[in-house]
């Protein structure tokens, strides 16, 4: 009997030491995944902030909540089973659906720049009178958590592309371990931002000269922070939409698109010497926010003004 229970607690070590590696093994191959991904992860704190500029301190952080809150649900229960499924079943509707995902975020970000050059505006904004606030706030968060399922759809190909001969329960592992991560980084980092003008009201009530001076310039420095995140936000849009669609057209067989881009980015980087890798990446993501732009305004065009005209039309008739 003693041996029996020896020989049990041995496989219990063995099997407890195989799981450990197996953890270890999925936090490496998860940071390596993660890093992959790192540009898309910017590009996702920096979009965030730009749904909470204009609302009232109150708010900010129950708005934070929700958006992190859905971002999860777009990881873990929308995500991970999709990507899961499509790399065993179908891996080729992987690029298809991202590239629509692309179209979607270069729409978005278009929109918006179109808005800003005195186009017509597309549903509430913080500038325009609000007759229902709650409601108006349910609507951009739900817009946030429809940009965040796009940038996470893209992290989590970035992510699978990385672990793609790994075993099934591996794949999940990381997938798993990567969105959390990714999530709680991006939207802790954008509730620190957005409460930074807090901290210095807070600050600016000090006694102490130095805290009162650290305070005041957060006051004047933080609105044109979230302003210049805001821009930020639609330009990483732009960029990150257009290169997912050209991505997805090389992927497919259109390689002209892509090909030019990376003749363009290696031609710069040849002809700018030590600063070459910096203005050569510059280059391509100058040239993905073009295409995203154009890409998008095409959408913006046939969807507001094509599309509303001929049901104008047909309505009238």
């Amino acid at each position: 009997m003693p041996g029996g229970l020896v020989a049990l607690l041995d496989d219990v070590a063995v099997i407890a030491k195989a799981a450990a590696a197996s953890i270890d093994d999925v936090g490496i191959a998860a940071s390596k995944a993660g890093s992959k991904a790192a540009g898309v992860v910017i590009d996702d704190a920096a979009v965030t902030p730009s749904y909470v500029t204009g609302f009232t301190p109150d708010r900010e952080l129950p708005i934070i909540y929700a958006i992190t809150k859905g971002s999860l649900v777009n990881k873990l229960l929308i995500l991970l089973p999709v990507a899961l499924l499509l790399s065993s079943l179908a891996p080729w509707a992987i690029t298809p659906l991202l590239m629509i995902g692309g179209l979607y975020l270069s729409y978005e970000g278009a929109e918006k720049v179109i808005e800003k050059l005195g186009g017509e505006k597309h549903g509430e904004t913080l500038g325009d009178p609000i007759d229902d606030f709650a409601n108006f706030e349910k609507q951009r968060t739900k817009s946030a958590i429809r940009t965040d399922l796009i940038l996470s759809a893209e992290i989590m190909a970035i992510v699978l592309a990385t672990v793609a001969d790994e075993s099934l329960i591996m794949r999940a592992g990381v997938l798993a371990l990567v969105g959390v991560g990714i999530t709680f980084a991006v939207y802790g980092t954008v509730a620190i931002i957005v409460k930074m003008d807090d901290v210095g009201l807070h600050l600016a009530r000090k006694t102490s000269a130095i805290a009162q001076a650290v305070g005041r310039f957060l006051l004047a420095a933080m609105p044109k922070l979230l302003i210049t995140l805001s821009l930020v936000g639609t330009i990483a849009m732009l960029w990150v939409g257009g290169g997912i669609v050209l991505h997805g057209l090389e992927e497919l067989g259109a390689h002209a698109p892509a090909d030019m881009l990376h003749w363009i980015q290696h031609s710069v980087e040849a002809a700018t010497g030590m600063i070459g890798g910096a203005l050569g990446w510059l280059s391509g993501a100058v040239i993905s926010g073009l295409f995203g732009l154009a890409i998008g305004s095409l959408i913006v065009f046939l969807l507001h003004y094509v599309l509303k005209v001929r049901y104008f039309n047909a309505a009238s008739d």
